[in-house]
């Protein structure tokens, strides 16, 4: 990604480093602590964060970061610009919140235009943020619950509150262990609008036969071997359908089944 690409995606004001807005970065890493930023930070990256103090910028100069935005219309302190200025830092400022600036530098990575304004004839609720791609494969009870763990930490790195990343993420584990217990694998779809994270589960399977009983708690076609190991309680689909605003089952016995979840983001989440 380009960073004058970043600043374009993100409406961003170039504080600093006009000359490095044709520079390539990898990766964007969004935090407000620095420790981790020092700790986990690659190379090459673009950091994104809330704090607008000379440790943000040292931080970001000795991970070997390319540069720093600071969100939320945040603006440098007394001295913050010079230090970007003396290590060739491009330092840029943007009125957009963290999730906002995220989805928006990743649909720059993705190779896609991000336009603010929606397209005639579509509403906000219509845009698509982020969408990205998992698998799971069936009875691979070692890497189990990889998959939702990714898109928990996506979720983090995008900025959401915690009680809607939980929610998220729960229902995530539990739909990854009904395919990993059930199915022989599952392409996952995350999907973010302004409005909404959808997560869509098809696996190809066996399939339910009653999804109606398949809804009881307690009800659970495990065997004692997947019991023994933890799971198969039969709250699985219950505690998904608790967990999200809304779920939607399609099944088909012998072909597979297909989970599309949805939670809706209050304004400041």
């Amino acid at each position: 990604m380009r960073i004058a690409d970043i600043k374009e995606a993100l409406n961003a004001e170039v504080l600093e480093g006009n000359s490095g807005l044709d520079l390539e970065v990898d990766r964007v890493y969004a935090s407000d602590l620095m420790s981790d930023v020092l700790a986990y930070g690659q190379p090459n990256s673009i950091l994104f964060t809330g704090l607008a103090t000379q440790q943000a910028i040292i931080s970001a100069h000795m991970a070997e970061f390319k540069g720093v935005v600071l969100i939320r219309g945040k603006r440098p302190e007394n001295g913050t610009e010079k230090v970007a200025r003396d290590n060739e830092l491009v330092l840029l400022s943007t009125n957009l919140d963290m999730f906002d600036a995220c989805v928006r530098a990743n649909s720059v990575k993705h190779g896609k235009s991000f336009t603010p304004a929606a397209s005639a004839g579509s509403s906000v609720s219509d845009q698509l943020l982020l969408s990205q791609q998992f698998e799971i494969d069936g009875n691979d009870f070692a890497n189990a619950g990889m998959t939702s763990t990714e898109i928990k930490s996506v979720l983090k790195k995008i900025g959401f509150e915690a009680v809607l990343i939980r929610r998220v993420a729960i229902s995530a584990y539990e739909a990854e262990m009904n395919v990993v217990m059930h199915a022989k694998r599952a392409n996952v779809t995350l999907n973010v609008t302004p409005d909404q994270i959808m997560l869509k589960i098809a696996d190809e399977g066996k399939g339910i036969p009653d999804v109606q009983q398949a809804m009881q708690e307690g009800f659970s076609t495990a065997t004692e071997e997947m019991r023994a190991m933890g799971f198969g309680a039969g709250m699985g689909l219950p505690n998904i359908k608790r967990n999200s605003d809304d779920l939607k089952v399609e099944s088909e016995v012998g072909v597979g089944t297909t989970l599309t979840m949805t939670f809706n983001i209050s304004p400041g989440t």
